[in-house]
């Protein structure tokens, strides 16, 4: 585990586990291609998870906080026989169909190894960045419209808790689904935005705890303290960054550009898939042995 190394997959996280383009795809790609991302690399990908979770917390803290303050208060109103569904504001509103936006991710869990094993496929991870791209297409023409809610209902819970469970494959972008989900579904542009990263934080702890797990089981060696403060705060700095970029892009209506890219990108991973299907290496494998 070295420096540079750190470093781009630090930046590689940041920016891809907010804007709509897939982390996990991303990461796939890198680790696929270069041979990083085996073994002891599970402790860095911790890591840079816990750093992107910083970046949520600062760029939402103020909705965060809201919504912590609202937890307390609901505890308080069930203990007192003060609560009801019917008569919720919208920061409770929200805390609950973060729970149900919550229970889909959960069902994955039972075929989670079976998912991930698509990123041991080109092909598979092709097909999936195409797949985030037709589905950022159509929430771009959505994006448009100013007529959304800033009300989080029960539909919108269960429409982005889906979206969120579908993209655990890699080449499906998590803030790409949930977004445009939240988006198809009647959310105003920054609730959609709001509604899809603080659900991320749950799927991000609940990623970095899956993570410990198979890091105890491999064990980690060789760990450069140094190099993974270093990827986490990349991580959080450039994943900070990203998520103004992308309520700026939204505000702007250029949804598209990101349809554009995990489109030529999925084409072009395609192609090194077929090529390397039938020449038995990767074409990087090619050009380094020529």
């Amino acid at each position: 585990m070295d420096y540079l190394n750190s470093i781009i997959q630090g930046i590689i996280q940041g920016l891809t586990e907010f804007l709509p383009v897939s982390s996990s795809g991303h990461l796939a790609l890198y680790q696929y291609y270069t041979g990083n991302g085996v073994g002891g690399d599970t402790l860095l990908s911790i890591v840079l998870h816990l750093g992107t979770l910083v970046a949520v917390f600062i760029a939402f803290r103020k909705r965060i906080g809201a919504l912590i303050l609202e937890f307390f208060a609901a505890i308080k109103d069930i203990f007192t026989g003060k609560f009801s569904f019917k008569n919720m504001n919208n920061n409770r509103r929200m805390l609950v169909m973060l729970i149900v936006a919550c229970v889909p991710l959960l069902a994955i869990l039972f075929i989670k190894d079976s998912v991930e094993s698509v990123a041991n496929y080109p092909l598979g991870m092709a097909a999936c960045f195409i797949f985030t791209s037709i589905l950022l297409f159509f929430a771009h023409r959505r994006s448009k419209k100013e007529d959304g809610s800033d009300v989080v209902k029960l539909k919108h819970g269960i429409a982005v808790g889906i979206a969120q469970a579908c993209a655990t494959l890699p080449g499906i972008s998590r803030s790409g689904a949930t977004t445009s989900a939240g988006l198809f579904m009647g959310l105003d542009k920054q609730t959609a935005v709001e509604f899809s990263f603080i659900l991320g934080i749950p799927a991000i702890l609940g990623a970095a705890v899956f993570e410990i797990k198979d890091t105890i089981e491999v064990g980690a060696q060789n760990v450069n303290v140094g190099a993974l403060l270093v990827g986490m705060v990349v991580a959080a700095v450039v994943g900070y960054l990203a998520i103004k970029g992308l309520e700026y892009i939204l505000k702007k209506n250029k949804f598209s550009i990101f349809a554009i890219y995990t489109f030529v990108l999925g084409v072009l991973v395609f192609a090194e898939g077929i090529y390397e299907l039938f020449a038995g290496q990767t074409i990087f494998q090619a050009i380094m042995g020529a």
